[in-house]
Order: C-alpha cells, then sequence, then structure tokens
C-alpha cells in the first residue's frame, strides 16, 4: 500500500493515470503530453507500475501502458478525477485517443 500512495503523491503520475483512462499509451505518446524528459516520464511509469497501477507491454519496438482496472487505488482514483478540473480533460483526451483508433490498436 505504502507504494500506490507514493505514486499517487505525484501530480504528474495522477495526470498519467488520466491519460491511461480510456487509451493504452507508449511512452512516447505519454512524454509527448508533459515538459520533462522522456527519461522523466520513464521514472514516473515505473513507480506507477512497481505500485501495481499500469502495466506495460512490449508491442514491436514500442512498450504500451495501460491501466490495471481491477485495482482499487485505480477505481477510487477514477472517480476522483471526475471531479477534478485537471483530470478531466486529461480522460476526455484520452476517451478521443480511443474512439480515434481502430479496435486492433486499443
Amino acid at each position: 500500500m505504502q507504494r500506490v500512495f507514493e505514486a499517487l503523491s505525484s501530480t504528474i503520475r495522477r495526470q498519467i493515470l488520466a491519460y491511461l483512462a480510456h487509451a493504452d499509451l507508449t511512452a512516447g505518446e505519454i512524454a509527448a503530453r508533459f515538459e520533462i524528459s522522456k527519461s522523466a516520464v520513464s521514472q514516473h511509469l515505473s513507480v506507477l507500475e512497481n505500485a501495481g497501477l499500469v502495466t506495460s507491454e512490449k508491442r514491436g519496438q514500442y512498450v504500451h501502458y495501460s491501466l490495471v482496472p481491477d485495482h482499487l487505488a485505480n477505481t477510487l482514483n477514477a472517480y476522483a478525477q471526475e471531479v477534478c478540473p485537471v483530470s478531466k480533460p486529461l480522460k476526455a483526451e484520452s476517451a478521443a485517443l480511443k474512439t480515434a483508433r481502430t479496435p486492433s490498436e486499443n
């Protein structure tokens, strides 16, 4: 549980979770949404993965990240994001990405 709280203590990590709310994203796609280095984004993704909040899957040359839907912290975080003025637009972007992609890319 300590790892979960540490993971959720970062605004950037909470934003990453919002971006992953509806769509799987590659590390590069996630990094493009932030003004920090790709290595910093990788470190944030590692913290989220170590906490069990996201999972990664290598597909070809890219690593795709997705939420672990059955994790209680993700369920609670999703609820909080519905009323959070920062996260709500990020979740909307995630939903738009999912809609724009073909079923084989999700």
